[in-house]
């Protein structure tokens, strides 16, 4: 029984400890599904979590601070062979939801060519695939991959993924269930962009499919340059056993649909001690004037843009790089950002200032080794035309394994 026991736990380290070196051929780290997929145990385990502290300062009044388990996330994997595998994850939000964020089955079909299918998460930008707490600066995800970007964004569906060494490129492309746009009411606005959307692979519904799909080539040393994308109109509800020779019907539930086209733009790089990374996200709607109309409460319009904007720049060094021999990371960082909810809108809407916003974070990544980080922060934002920054300090520490 000992010996038995003993083999398992020496098949688990062996997998964990390959999963956790760098690639070879990007030399980068890999999120932790891809770990396990390149692992060559059966069983993987893995996960990560964040804690984190966010105090606003205010100038003349007292604000309280807000203290959470942001996170807590489980991976288990399993290799049926070495073309076949299970990926699945499942995390603990706020200390009290939990939600599947993916569970999906890969199926090696070429050497270049994967077959996935189940929950996936929707390859834009970096972030949503790459949330590790030991992969990114800042106590918070750059606030453009909360309001275009919708990390940490998933949806069922399946298609192709694969790496094609000869050219340095790296491929994904699905077909998924697209976004909630219309329940019993708008789901859309300004303030939130599409991110109420998502239907998290629970109880989904869908009335017309979505594509989505990423390209990233790293033929240049130390560089990685993705370009993403995504189209599909949104789901709505009042499809359910609609009545198609009723014109008024028919008319009502197509004004509760949205079209939507998003592009992203990314690169990461990192030599000796510096790292940059940066984003860009372009969103494009359609049939939102109409949508608008449609979801208007009373004699209030809702106010969702035709199209949104946003990007970010950021540049790190890490300092301990100067002392010898030593697996300790400090980098101090900073990161300025911008995003406008409404860089164009259509009738009846009137474009509104408060959601044209500039943040800058400036802070300290403390890595006590690759899977290990303590983070401190300061943000500054303000919306365009005030004259004033607001302020808040985010404090965090954060595992992956």
């Amino acid at each position: 029984m000992k010996t038995q026991l003993l083999t398992i736990i020496m098949i688990l380290c062996a997998g964990l400890v390959q999963a956790q070196q760098p690639d070879t051929i990007t030399g980068t780290y890999k999120n932790t599904a891809e770990q396990m997929i390149s692992s060559s145990g059966k069983l993987g385990i893995g996960g990560y979590g964040e804690v984190h502290y966010n105090q606003p300062l205010g100038k003349n009044q007292y604000q309280p601070g807000t203290l959470d388990v942001h996170r807590m996330v489980l991976f288990v994997g399993y290799n049926f062979s070495s073309k076949t595998q299970f990926v699945s994850e499942v995390e603990v939000e706020y200390a009290k939801e939990i939600w599947i964020e993916q569970a999906f089955l890969q199926q090696k079909l070429h050497k270049y060519v994967n077959l996935r299918a189940g929950l996936l998460l929707v390859p834009m930008g970096i972030i949503n695939e790459y949330h590790e707490p030991g992969t990114f600066n800042g106590v918070e995800r750059p606030v453009i991959d909360n309001k275009l970007a919708l990390s940490t964004w998933r949806d069922i569906g399946l298609g192709f993924t694969g790496t094609v060494l000869p050219f340095s490129l790296k491929y994904q492309v699905y077909i998924m269930g697209g976004l909630s746009g219309y329940d019993t009411k708008a789901v859309f606005s300004a303030d939130k962009g599409l991110r109420e959307g998502r239907q998290k692979g629970s109880k989904a519904y869908v009335t017309s499919p979505a594509f989505s799909g990423k390209i990233e080539y790293f033929g240049l040393r130390n560089l990685n340059i993705g370009l993403s994308g995504y189209v599909g109109k949104s789901q709505s509800k009042l499809f359910v056993k609609l009545n198609k020779d009723s014109a008024e019907l028919v008319r009502d539930a197509d004004s509760s649909v949205v079209g939507i086209s998003m592009v992203g733009v990314d690169f990461r790089y990192a030599v000796k001690g510096f790292e940059a990374r940066g984003q860009f996200y372009y969103n494009y709607l359609s049939n939102t004037s109409q949508y608008n109309l449609f979801t208007r409460s009373g004699e209030k319009n809702n106010d969702l843009g035709r199209a949104m904007i946003g990007y970010y720049a950021e540049v790190g060094y890490n300092l301990f790089r100067l002392l010898p021999k030593t697996r300790l990371e400090l980098i101090p960082f900073v990161r300025y950002e911008f995003y406008n909810m409404q860089q164009s809108v259509e009738e009846p809407v009137i474009r509104n200032q408060i959601y044209e916003n500039t943040m800058i974070t400036a802070g300290l990544t403390f890595k006590l080794n690759r899977y290990a980080v303590f983070k401190t922060d300061f943000q500054f934002y303000k919306a365009a035309g005030d004259p004033s920054w607001s302020k808040v300090m985010n404090m965090g520490v954060g595992v992956m394994f």
